[in-house]
């Protein structure tokens, strides 16, 4: 088997045990905050718990990234890993919110897992399987954010969500065990290049297609985060007849992840054929039209139908961005140009849950529906726009008609 694949097989495993890990405890916060005695600005306290970590990442991430250049992605993953591990553990022991907001500040200066496993397959697979290899790593995460919920909820039923942090840390630190051993990055050259990240932002500039693919993460990540912070409590309250909400509220948040799971890869093999940009559009429109959708059922099970069929069309977005990051750099700053796009992601996420804080503590949870989806419309039409191939096309047709 070539070392590419052999990587990216260990890398979704990995991958599948952090985001197993991240999803049994993270989408449960705001119920663990009325847990320990936060019944008064809920909602605010769940939009800044959330942005924390993005907050923190943003400026962290450029940092790393210039590190992973110099060292290796391999050692920045396994650096996240112990660090994921470390704040999981000590999530168990918290008692008030002051102390779960320091570890998620902590947690977005020291993690980057995933987006470390997603760089290291795009440096180290060939241009011709890159949309199938970013593909299974999202479908590496999507089936990670199936099994977190319905494990975190369970666990949480049962044992409490002290326990549930606990367990999220011990899995975490077997995937980091994984890479240590049977990851091995090939294609690297350590950057002797004495720049600076600012440095790196100029470059990100001057390159128009690259830029587009950065204003597009931030604002996906941006108009996902509105809804997130609030979606289990608004889960939960539409399942409140039932006398397992909890692990309900874990079963209709893992829906979009077990979409994810079975058409990822299907995704990835047509942007292989057709290019992604064409699959960004559709994911794009699909989920636009998807996340409004979901304001029309208030009834559970209903609403877990939209939530699926909105999470077929969200998983093609990243994979197609990620792809474009590949298309659009040269191999050289590639390493950058992933941490400078998950910096982009972490603003988006920053602005994101405080957005769906404030507007979640005066306006009913519908209207974050809505302004999630406007947003994801707005990406697409920016990335309709925005299409080299497309403009490329009508200026040959203008030509030929003159």
């Amino acid at each position: 088997m070539p070392t590419w694949q052999r990587n990216l097989w260990v890398l979704w495993i990995g991958v599948f045990f952090t985001a197993s890990g991240f999803s049994m405890v993270i989408p449960f916060l705001p119920i663990f905050l009325l847990e320990i005695g936060v019944h008064e600005n809920t909602e605010l306290w769940s939009g800044l718990i959330y942005g924390a970590a993005f907050f923190a990442g943003a400026f962290a991430t450029p940092f790393w990234g210039r590190v992973a250049d110099k060292y290796g992605r391999k050692p920045m993953i396994i650096r996240a890993g112990f660090a994921l591990f470390l704040v999981y553990t000590l999530m168990a022991f918290v008692t008030n919110p002051y102390q779960i907001l320091g570890l998620r500040v902590m947690q977005g200066l020291l993690t980057g897992f995933i987006p470390g496993a997603i760089a290291l397959v795009g440096t180290n697979t060939p241009t011709k399987n890159v949309g199938y290899a970013l593909s299974m790593i999202s479908s590496a995460a999507a089936t990670g954010m199936i099994l977190g919920p319905l494990l975190g909820g369970g666990l949480a039923e049962l044992f409490g969500n002290r326990w549930a942090f606990g367990s999220a840390g011990i899995i975490v630190l077997f995937a980091t065990i994984l890479i240590i051993f049977f990851v091995r990055e090939e294609n690297f050259k350590a950057s002797k290049e004495k720049g600076s990240v600012i440095k790196d932002f100029s470059i990100a500039i001057s390159n128009r297609p690259f830029l587009l693919v950065l204003i597009l993460t931030l604002m996906v990540s941006c108009s996902t985060m509105i809804i997130d912070p609030i979606l289990p409590l608004y889960i939960a309250g539409i399942a409140s007849n039932s006398s397992y909400a909890t692990l309900l509220t874990g079963f209709v948040i893992a829906l979009p992840g077990l979409a994810s799971a079975l058409f990822a890869p299907v995704w990835g093999k047509w942007a292989d054929k057709v290019g992604f940009h064409r699959i960004l559009f559709i994911g794009l429109l699909g989920a636009g039209i998807g996340t409004l959708a979901q304001i029309i059922f208030t009834h559970i099970w209903g609403f877990s139908m939209i939530r699926f069929v909105y999470g077929i069309f969200f998983c093609a977005i990243f994979p197609a961005l990620n792809g474009l990051i590949v298309k659009y750099t040269p191999e050289d700053f590639r390493g950058r140009a992933f941490s400078l796009n998950q910096t982009a992601n972490q603003i988006g996420g920053m602005f994101g849950p405080l957005i769906g804080g404030l507007l979640g503590g005066i306006f009913p949870t519908q209207m974050l529906f809505t302004v999630t989806g406007i947003l994801l419309l707005v990406a697409m039409a920016t990335a309709y726009l925005n299409n080299d191939q497309r403009k490329q096309s009508v200026k040959q047709v203008l030509a030929k008609s003159k």
